[in-house]
């Protein structure tokens, strides 16, 4: 009986060290979860997310980022150049790997406790080595490597949203700063045009043929269009500079920076609805995200419920004794188990942890499915008004001021008006194309939001009436 029981435990300490080796061996693909986020998020980063571990990585991101900065930087170029360049991006990726290899870490089995005694008794020396393991770590392996690889499932999840995010900033950043810079080429127009204006009436307030509050109407528009001016001034160099930290530039490659002078035109057809609604609420982001926490919840609580019962350890013991006095050695074998007994702590507080973990992973996962259509209605609805509002400056507006200007010009020539006239009729024209440029902006962020929001990272997106900038107000 006793040689049985031997056998048996030497077995099971057998399958525990291959085991051991076994999972030991495994780790984290990071090259094989890059490639499947790049599948995943194909549309935003064109497959070229990759993450430098070398001095030859390195150089081939920096020789990359100098053939961008060489050219005028498109939507697509920033993205492009972001993903080459942004220590903010590296940080990402490394982070997911780093994230990723926890996982890992947790589904393997703690390495075994190897123990060596030296005893003496006057003509004795006994020698002790004892190896143990715990026993439930063994028997809970596939669970442990279950629960691992639904975390890991999680994170390469994560990293896929993530990238959604950075590059929809990455795009949103690029359109806040054209546009920036568009304002600011308009506002020193009605800048200009507002000099002239003050100039022309000091003249003829000195010939006499202006009074004080004439004159003063002229001064206070260029008054207020020098403070306009000086707000768009900030507003462009501050676009820039957020534009300048998404790509993660340094002063020398800032300063190679050259973005586009406008906006490009939008689609002549915006998305339709079908196309919106055909994204499977299912393979969303945020769905997957919800559902593999769940998942998760489900596999460590039936883990957990035996661990916080228990705890067994078993190790396989040889000691030898040498007696001195006869010369003689003997070998004793055997096994020892531990068990933690639930005298002070039953568990009951890692129960109800556990219970209110998966309650909450269980609504969480509910409360994303049943907000994701929402949010995608909400954002195509968002996208289609600004989509309308600019294609109504583009069509409407823009093309009534340009006929407004003109006849306005004829008017002057024919001698119908005057020169203070046709100032202000021009600095209203210019105001009406700084509002469409604001309108032209917020179609474009809501294009990126919306894009995000369908492969489910939602961008939140407040419209409201284009903003006619500080051009308009010193127009009038």
């Amino acid at each position: 009986m006793k040689t049985f029981i031997k056998r048996k435990v030497f077995k099971l300490t057998a399958m525990g060290v291959a085991t051991l080796v076994l999972t030991g061996c495994a780790s984290v693909n990071f090259d094989q979860t890059l490639s499947s986020a790049n599948q995943a998020t194909d549309t935003f980063t064109g497959g070229k997310l990759e993450l430098s571990r070398s001095a030859e990585h390195n150089a081939v991101r920096s020789k990359r980022a100098g053939e961008l900065l060489s050219k005028t930087l498109t939507a697509d170029d920033a993205v492009q150049l972001a993903l080459a360049n942004s220590p903010a991006v590296q940080t990402m990726l490394a982070q997911s790997w780093a994230d990723m290899s926890a996982a890992n870490q947790a589904g393997r089995i703690a390495n075994p406790l190897f123990t060596f005694e030296r005893m003496t008794f006057k003509d004795e020396l006994e020698l002790g080595r004892l190896l143990s393991f715990g026993l439930l770590d063994l028997l809970t392996l596939p669970r442990r490597l279950a629960i691992a690889q639904s975390q890991i499932a999680q994170s390469q999840v994560q990293l896929s949203a993530n990238v959604v995010e950075q590059v929809t900033q990455v795009r949103q950043a690029w359109v806040r700063a054209v546009t920036a810079s568009q304002v600011l080429q308009y506002a020193e127009q009605i800048n200009t045009t507002a000099l002239a204006s003050a100039e022309l009436a000091k003249r003829m307030q000195m010939v006499g043929n202006f009074n004080k509050l004439q004159r003063a109407r002229q001064q206070v528009f260029y008054a207020d269009s020098t403070a306009q001016l000086a707000a768009a001034q900030h507003g462009a160099l501050a676009a820039r500079e957020e534009l300048t930290r998404q790509l993660g530039l340094t002063d020398a490659q800032a300063a190679q920076l050259k973005l586009p002078e406008r906006l490009p035109d939008f689609p002549k057809e915006a998305r339709a609805a079908s196309v919106v609604n055909s994204t499977a609420t299912d393979q969303r982001l945020d769905v997957q995200l919800a559902r593999g926490q769940l998942d998760a919840a489900g596999k460590s609580q039936g883990l957990n419920l035996i661990t916080s019962l228990i705890d067994v350890e078993i190790g396989v013991r040889r000691d030898t004794i040498f007696d001195n006095g006869t010369g003689t050695a003997a070998a004793k074998r055997g096994y020892e188990l531990g068990i933690r007994l639930p005298i002070f702590d039953w568990g009951n507080a890692k129960r109800d942890v556990m219970n209110a973990q998966s309650l909450a992973a269980a609504n969480r996962y509910d409360g994303t499915v049943r907000a994701a259509t929402s949010q995608l209605r909400e954002s195509y609805s968002a996208y289609r008004t600004a989509y309308g509002v600019a294609r109504h400056y583009r069509d409407e507006v823009v093309p009534l001021r340009k006929i407004m200007a003109e006849e306005n010009t004829l008017r002057y020539n024919g001698m119908l008006i005057g020169v203070f006239e046709l100032l202000a009729d021009s600095r209203d024209q210019i105001a009406g194309v700084v509002t469409a440029i604001n309108a032209y902006q917020q179609f474009w962020l809501a294009d990126a939001a919306l894009s995000a929001s369908m492969t489910g990272k939602p961008t939140g997106m407040m419209l409201g009436a284009p903003a006619a900038g500080g051009a308009e107000k010193a127009a009038h």
